[in-house]
């Protein structure tokens, strides 16, 4: 999935059911970076941590042996299961459950991937320590996480336009659960060193998005709205404060308009890979 952690304000999970094919295209060029890296092969048993609805479980099961997808909302796993079965694709398993915690037949994955699903660990070396666990020797653990709010122009666009007509949410700090827990590349190596993993590689990518997937400024401030971001920065403003918000960021959106694609900003994530050798 992607950025849908349970029972706390950044809980997405019904917009990302009723937008799930919106989210998909937005996220479409992270899930390309992961399956370059990956490499998955026709072999390889793979879980997909945090996997939202289920596309890119489905997408690995299309290329591996087996594919798992594992979530903490229900919500978002009946959409997989729906949607592997309309594809025909019947070596996929959705499972509800925390990856941090559950207990993950040892040594029973060949990879390990998320995107944007390990931010949110309450203690994020036992989350990956019990990854690392559940891989078997030489598996591989590939994942995409936000870099820190400045290299995000798709929050700060829309931010600095609100910001003038409400006050702005706390997004989280690093190394505290959240988006940009593992923004610090010094601290995320550090877990990931901690958790027992070698060969780590932390590359800096940078893709653009389209948000909401495309279409017009005005499907894209109502896709906007709808997302746990927008619902933090706006539910708590008086109704004129809100209008005027909501007005500006459509201003500013339309600076980053593309005809025939949508409103198109750039990102700032970390790509890694790392193995586990003992």
């Amino acid at each position: 999935m992607s950025d849908t952690p349970a029972d706390d304000g950044w809980d997405e999970a019904a917009h990302w059911v009723t937008e799930a094919d919106r989210y998909d295209e937005q996220l479409s060029p992270f899930t390309s970076l992961l399956f370059e890296r990956l490499g998955l092969g026709p072999h390889d048993i793979v879980l997909d941590v945090g996997c939202g609805c289920g596309a890119i479980t489905i997408d690995a099961g299309r290329r591996a042996a087996a594919a798992v997808g594992v979530d903490v909302s229900d919500a978002v796993l009946d959409v997989g299961r729906r949607r592997a079965e309309a594809a025909g694709v019947a070596n996929v398993e959705f499972v509800h459950a925390d990856a941090s915690r559950h207990a993950f037949t040892a040594g029973g994955f060949d990879a390990i991937f998320s995107r944007f699903g390990v931010m949110f660990f309450d203690d994020p070396v036992g989350a990956f320590i019990n990854l690392r666990c559940a891989l078997r020797v030489g598996g591989r653990l590939v994942f995409v996480c936000w870099q820190g709010l400045e290299a995000n122009q798709w929050l700060l666009v829309p931010g600095a336009a609100a910001a003038a007509h409400v006050a702005l949410p706390a997004l989280g700090d690093s190394g505290a659960p959240g988006m940009f827990s593992l923004a610090n590349r010094d601290h995320l190596s550090s877990v990931l060193l901690a958790a027992g993993f070698t060969n780590i590689e932390i590359e800096p990518v940078s893709p653009t998005i389209t948000l909401g997937g495309g279409g017009g400024l005005d499907d894209t401030i109502e896709f906007m709205l709808g997302t746990g971001i927008a619902r933090a920065l706006l539910n708590s403003a008086e109704p004129d404060a809100r209008r005027r918000a909501i007005d500006a960021m459509a201003d500013a959106f339309a600076d980053y308009y593309v005809p025939d694609r949508g409103v198109v900003l750039g990102t700032g994530v970390w790509l890694v890979g790392a193995s586990r050798t003992i």
